[in-house]
């Protein structure tokens, strides 16, 4: 395995720039819609938006390359990435914000699950250690029997467990369809996952609510297709403790705009989450480098 130079990590870092202000700006720009609109409008209109803004890449990729090879797990897929969507987008209206992206932290260690009792991977003690250290951290951050567990912090983890579960089917459409299929099909199909619920709570949005909800679809697409390009050029190890960093990044953001308090627990739960899912890629890393070396 060949380790990306330094001039290709540094472009890596750029790319994870965009995708954390992208996410932070989505974040944001979603809290703003919802004083006006309810969440399956929001996730419509997002689809509608990001077909739109997906238009140019298909063009200058051809149709070709939105052609998927398994249209069923696409379905699949983004079945529960519109549950996980839904159940995020309402955390983000009543949660504060910091906490809704520690608990989203925890997608892979839901998808370790996933890939070790449903695709059949080997269970590590790396993958043990991180669904294990997921689960304190957990603990930490909702500190159950010490502060009342809010059925808001049981669907932003249930956001969590959709993710994890709608990236573990990527890692099976990976093998057939290009990340621009996967963006396509995302929009497409939760198209009317999110249309029908929002006809029977349809409202109005005015200006500054459109400049909202463009700048929430075209983040949409930027994070997707940031990390994408990140991913390519450097490995998770590096690209992961960059992601990390849109959580302090958040909290100070939401302190200065919301006046939430930044929650020390918050944060050290999702540190504890963190160190657990990068010593899992860490311990990836180094056996995919042993079987490159001894291929």
């Amino acid at each position: 395995m060949t380790p990306a130079s330094p001039a290709a990590i540094m472009r890596a870092v750029l790319w994870m720039a965009g995708a954390l202000s992208s996410l932070t700006l989505l974040a944001f720009g979603t809290r703003e819609l919802t004083y006006e609109i309810g969440t399956s409008q929001i996730v419509f209109l997002r689809c509608v938006l990001g077909l739109v803004l997906l238009v140019p890449f298909i063009a200058h990729a051809g149709l070709g390359s939105v052609r998927t090879g398994n249209f069923r797990l696409q379905l699949f897929r983004n079945v529960l990435h519109f549950s996980g969507s839904w159940c995020w987008y309402y955390g983000v209206a009543v949660l504060p914000l910091a906490q809704v992206f520690a608990l989203e932290f925890t997608s892979p260690v839901w998808l370790g699950l996933i890939a070790v009792l449903v695709l059949g991977e080997r269970f590590t003690l790396a993958r043990a250690a991180a669904i294990g250290l997921g689960f304190v951290g957990i603990l930490v951050i909702v500190r159950p029997g010490v502060s009342e567990i809010s059925p808001a912090v049981l669907i932003v983890l249930a956001s969590a467990i959709g993710f994890g579960a709608a990236h573990a089917c990527v890692k099976k459409l990976t093998a057939t369809d290009t990340p621009l299929a996967v963006l396509f099909y995302m929009s497409l199909l939760q198209l009317p996952m999110a249309g029908i619920p929002a006809l029977f709570d349809w409202a109005p949005l005015s200006w500054v609510g459109w400049a909202w909800m463009l700048l929430v679809a075209v983040c949409n697409t930027l994070a997707h297709l940031c990390f994408a390009q990140a991913l390519k050029l450097a490995d998770a190890t590096v690209v992961v403790p960059i992601d990390f960093l849109r959580l302090p990044l958040v909290a100070v953001c939401s302190f200065l705009v919301y006046a939430e308090a930044i929650d020390p627990f918050v944060l050290i739960g999702a540190a504890i989450i963190f160190a657990g899912n990068y010593n899992n890629i860490r311990s990836e890393h180094r056996a995919a480098e042993r079987r490159a070396d001894a291929g």
